[in-house]
């Protein structure tokens, strides 16, 4: 690249050897992002604090509170009493369309908290357990044995799990690591916050529209054999039946989650009532921003007792430890390299060269074109590791052009989230696709499907709703 100073040709030389890595995965991601920023360091692109910094970001420490609280919630089955008892309600009764959309709307709702590959990890054997139902009505009403990989209702319901997922994280920033991978480049590189409720005013409408769309989508490419199932709301009430009354632990896991979440919604609300520029809410933003509160949940699990005599709280340290650091360490590494993208010219200088070779040029054509460049990037590789590959670039091709470059940095955030057509596009698929219950050709062609509809409704929602609060 003519004009490009030696710090950003070698910076571009290493970013390619670390994406190479991403994609083919010969050591673990996140040690390939650490070594990104010690290559960054021992090539002289940046001193170790520029290099360093960013993996003690605000941003780090929202990730680690959440992901404690996640934890939290899943070793004392918090989440599997939900999903149950919201299963054995009355109004789902027995009948397939209904089972379908509830276990898909739990697994959306469930993962705008905690990560999508926890979530699916728990949902599997629930709807494992229903399928495995069906299979004994059918024996029982037709006298023959049914195995569960033969039903379409099955493959309805394992990849309702893994796509439901992935599509409740884009809800919340804190519901997949692509929000909030985002949410701080935005800020750091075009200068605009994004608030918790902010987020929430286009997501969860979004999220609606998407999950109307799954919902239809999976019911109709594998319409259910039986649409009555005898015996699985029963099976749901055993199920809820065996974790017994409310623990102490529960309850201590529901208080420190609640107490997060008004945390983090109540800027938005100062915002309504009072506007973002009055002095209480302009002190909250200061005292309480989302990594505080998240630590302040996650501080709470080590103060509510279990057992007092006992010295046993919500949530012991080595319990804790067990979360997922890795991201933490992908995160800070991609930051790393999108800074010294930024300061060395070479995101310019890629924005420019994407922008001719696109012919894209207007607002909402950069956003189109983010949306499926971040949709094919997370086919080939894990969503948090597309969004530090794409969001920096498309911030900087949105400049080149001269736009807003909030709305493609949206779209190529929400795009991120977009990889359903192969098992190794996301964990949720590949642990779906592990059940023996969903054969390929079946999962690549909902993909597909989901893929591209997504895709527009993700753009669509971003022209609509982005003028109205503000963000474009």
């Amino acid at each position: 690249m003519p004009s490009l100073s030696p710090r950003a040709h070698t910076l571009a030389a290493i970013i390619a050897w670390i994406v190479v890595w991403w994609i083919g995965e010969p050591i673990p991601i996140p040690i390939s992002a650490v070594l990104g920023a010690v290559l960054c360091i021992l090539a002289g692109v940046a001193d170790a604090k520029t290099a360093l910094t960013p993996f003690a970001e605000p941003t780090i420490f929202l990730f680690l509170g959440s992901f404690i609280l996640a934890r939290a919630m899943c070793i004392h089955a918090l989440d599997r009493r939900f999903a149950y008892g919201i299963m054995s309600m009355g109004w789902i009764a027995d009948k397939s369309w209904r089972i379908l959309f509830a276990f898909g709307a739990i697994t959306a709702f469930i993962s705008m908290w905690i990560s999508n590959t926890a979530t699916t990890a728990m949902m599997l054997p629930i709807g494992v357990g229903i399928v495995t139902a069906m299979s004994d009505i059918q024996k029982k009403k037709a006298g023959r044995v049914t195995k569960p990989a033969q039903f379409r209702f099955a493959t309805a319901m394992m990849l309702m799990a893994a796509y439901a997922s992935s599509t409740g994280g884009i809800g919340t920033p804190v519901g997949t690591p692509p929000n909030l991978i985002g949410i701080a480049m935005i800020e750091k590189f075009c200068g605009v916050k994004i608030p918790f409720f902010k987020w929430m005013q286009f997501a969860l409408p979004m999220l609606i529209i998407m999950y109307g769309l799954l919902f239809l989508l999976l019911y109709f490419l594998h319409k259910p054999e039986m649409t009555l199932l005898e015996g699985s709301r029963d099976f749901m009430r055993q199920e809820l039946a065996k974790l017994g009354p409310w623990s102490r632990g529960q309850k201590n896991a529901l208080a420190a989650f609640l107490v997060t979440v008004c945390l983090w919604i109540i800027p938005g609300f100062l915002a309504i009532f009072l506007g973002a520029s009055a002095p209480l809410s302009k002190w909250y933003g200061l005292r309480l921003p989302e990594a505080v509160a998240a630590l302040i949940g996650a501080t709470l699990l080590f103060v509510l007792p279990v057992d007092l005599k006992k010295r046993k709280f919500t949530i012991s340290w080595r319990q804790a430890v067990d979360i997922d650091w890795g991201t933490l360490l992908l995160f800070g590494g991609g930051l790393s390299l999108g800074n010294l993208m930024f300061s060395t010219g070479l995101a310019e200088r890629v924005g420019q060269g994407l922008l001719r070779l696109s012919g894209a040029e207007s607002l909402w054509a950069i956003t189109g074109a983010a949306v499926f460049i971040a949709i094919v990037a997370s086919e080939t590789t894990s969503n948090t590791a597309a969004a530090n590959m794409v969001v920096p670039v498309v911030i900087a091709l949105a400049l080149a052009a001269g736009v807003n470059p909030v709305p493609p940095a949206l779209g190529a955030i929400l795009g991120c989230s977009w990889g359903f057509m192969l098992p190794v596009s996301t964990p949720p698929n590949a642990i779906v696709y592990g059940s023996g219950l969903v054969p390929i050709i079946k999962m690549i062609r909902a993909g597909f499907l989901f893929d591209l509809s997504g895709g527009l409704v993700i753009w669509a929602v971003l022209r609509l709703l982005l003028p109205l609060i503000g963000l474009a």
